[in-house]
């Protein structure tokens, strides 16, 4: 091989891990905001549509069909203000 397809063969080389360089840290940096604003939107979906009970504070489920199949024991825990450790 002469010099210049030597110099031409490196620039094409150089040339194409500059440009995959790019490709990638576009790509990466693409993928990593869209998962970050998958994850803070999520987040903020599920404490807007969930309310947090106040700290401490244990609140019972009493509808109706949950009721139903409760056993006593768990009953008496979730009216004495217990979070229930029977089923």
């Amino acid at each position: 091989m002469n010099g210049i397809r030597k110099g031409v063969l490196a620039a094409v080389a150089a040339g194409s891990l500059v440009l995959g360089g790019l490709g990638g840290a576009v790509l990466y940096a693409a993928t990593t905001i869209s998962a970050s604003a998958a994850s803070n939107s999520n987040a903020a979906l599920a404490a807007a549509a969930t309310p947090a009970p106040a700290a401490g504070t244990f609140v019972p489920n009493e509808n109706a069909t949950h009721e139903a199949g409760e056993s006593a024991a768990r009953e008496a825990q979730e009216n004495a203000g217990q979070v229930p450790t029977v089923p």
